[in-house]
């Protein structure tokens, strides 16, 4: 960021106020995404959203009304929009995110059954995965796949002209 200011003629004691007022935007431009969406009644989506729970197309619809939000808020325009938006978006995100984390609401919504179930699954799959990938990570040892019905081919001994001799 501190290059693209340099670019625009900025300085660097400069560059801060703008951050603080970008975030700020993008603050805004996500509450305020949110609270449209829980007003019209989709607090659940809301909450699916906050915990990584939403599906794809909920995700990305959601996403995009932040980022219109956030542009319009910020009033650039073009790539450097784009750019910016794809910047700070995720990371203010990460902290809206962080602070729902944090409430009573969203502890009593992890200990909810359905919840737990699915993170009890993803965990499972997440041990297996890693138990596929590398069997017994650090050991060195290699897990002989079981599946495998057949070895494969030996390769054929080197052509005599190829082998060195006399050594």
């Amino acid at each position: 960021m501190l290059n693209s200011a340099r670019a625009i003629g900025l300085r660097a004691w400069q560059t801060g106020p703008l951050f603080r007022k970008a975030f700020l935007a993008a603050v805004e431009s996500v509450q305020e995404v949110l609270r449209a969406e829980v007003q019209k009644g989709n607090a659940k989506i809301v909450a699916d959203f906050l915990v990584d729970k939403a599906a794809p197309a909920v995700k990305a619809l959601l996403l995009e009304r932040m980022t219109v939000r956030l542009l319009a808020r910020l009033g650039l325009r073009g790539a450097l929009a784009s750019n910016v938006a794809g910047w700070i978006l995720p990371f203010v995100l990460e902290k809206v995110v962080q602070l729902v984390m944090k409430t009573e609401a969203a502890a009593k919504l992890k200990q909810h059954p359905s919840v737990t179930n699915v993170r009890r699954t993803l965990d499972e799959l997440k041990n297996r995965l890693r138990r596929a990938v590398a069997p017994d990570f650090g050991s060195g040892a290699e897990e002989v796949d079981l599946y495998v019905t057949e070895l494969p081919a030996a390769s054929p001994p080197p052509a005599a002209d190829t082998q060195l001799t006399g050594l």
